[in-house]
């Protein structure tokens, strides 16, 4: 290719590749807003079957956005209302203990007899004056990391209530206007090709819709009956367990079992638990994984596209990677989406040549 006027060629090629960086840059500076864009659309989706079948009943669409909000904000509420007490309690048990501690002045003798009691050949006292020295020379840089640790906590717990603040907005507001959204991206096809546009675009939407609210009606499932199991054999905290059990069983694929794990471990908790109750349930969450898995799931998640195993753990881990916990929950909706147009678009063309 013959270059007639060189100069031209390098400022083009230099603007294009600025306004490339700059696009990137872009995009990296609304990073923020387009996850929070992204899990508002998502949650609505997954409203918006249950403002459907209020619809159906002759509400209002107003009415059923409304009382879906309200159902959904009281829940969490609950939820609050079940932790935030025993967090309480506990933080203060914790204080109290520390405080009687300190007021005895015998802790650190305490310590040292206890090191020298399990370790009888370790020299204590050497140890204890190495660390000694080492806290006198690092404390003014111990006191700066805390300083820093505590600030970045703050802002953190701070931007999490603002995010969720700003979620929940765009989560009402989408929720409402869901009918016309739709119709506004309608209306970008071609006339030609709309109507099968817009058949492809309701499967996508339900079946995100249907998974979302599976995935809801599972954890509930499994919080339900592991509050009423863990008050049985008289786990510690079963209504704090309950709420870990519905919250890690939103997580696919491997939240339920994680999810266990956290409530068996919870139960070997020394003056509050039991290895029995811990061993009953190991064994409660061995059983009841395979009747979700083979019963409870296929059942409700009947009415989503069906997605193969493997397709489930690539698109998870992928999300995962690329937007954390959140990639992980819309990893698998995305990929039956990308199934449907890929069985109802892709195979036909191919097909047809």
């Amino acid at each position: 290719m013959k270059i007639h006027n060189p100069f031209r060629t390098a400022l083009v090629a230099t603007l294009g590749v600025g306004l490339g960086i700059l696009l990137i840059g872009s995009l990296q500076s609304v990073s923020t807003i387009l996850l929070y864009v992204g899990t508002a659309l998502f949650l609505s989706l997954g409203l918006d079957p249950l403002v459907s079948f209020l619809e159906r009943r002759r509400l209002p669409r107003w009415a059923a956005v409304l009382a879906t909000i309200l159902a959904v904000l009281g829940a969490f509420a609950g939820i609050v209302l079940i932790i935030l007490p025993v967090l309480i309690d506990q933080i203060s048990q914790l204080v109290a203990q520390i405080t009687a501690i300190v007021e005895r002045g015998s802790a650190i003798p305490d310590l040292k007899a206890w090191i020298q009691d399990r370790f009888p050949t370790l020299l204590v006292d050497d140890v204890f004056k190495y660390i000694e020295d080492w806290l006198e020379k690092n404390l003014n840089e111990i006191g700066s990391y805390v300083g820093q640790g505590v600030i970045t906590a703050s802002g953190a717990v701070l931007g999490g209530l603002f995010g969720t603040f700003i979620v929940l907005i765009l989560t009402i507001y989408l929720t409402a206007s869901t009918p016309s959204l739709k119709r506004a991206v309608y209306q970008l096809a071609p006339a030609s090709k709309r109507e099968r546009f817009i058949d492809l675009a309701e499967q996508i939407t339900d079946s995100v819709g249907y998974y979302v609210m599976g995935q809801v009606t599972q954890g509930v499932i499994n919080g339900v009956l592991s509050m009423i199991f863990l008050s049985i054999i008289r786990a510690p905290f079963p209504a704090v367990l309950a709420v870990v059990a519905f919250f890690f069983s939103l997580i696919p694929l491997v939240g339920t079992l994680t999810g266990s794990t956290i409530i068996v471990l919870a139960c070997l908790i020394p003056g509050l638990g039991s290895p029995g109750a811990a061993i009953a349930a190991g064994i409660y969450y061995l059983i009841y994984m395979q009747i979700e898995a083979y019963v409870i799931s296929p059942r409700i998640m009947s009415r989503a596209v069906a997605v193969p195993g493997a397709v489930v753990v690539v698109a998870a881990l992928a999300g995962g990677s690329l937007l954390g916990l959140l990639g992980a929950l819309i990893a698998i909706p995305v990929a039956a989406s990308i199934l449907i147009i890929y069985r109802q678009v892709l195979i036909p063309r191919m097909n047809e040549r």
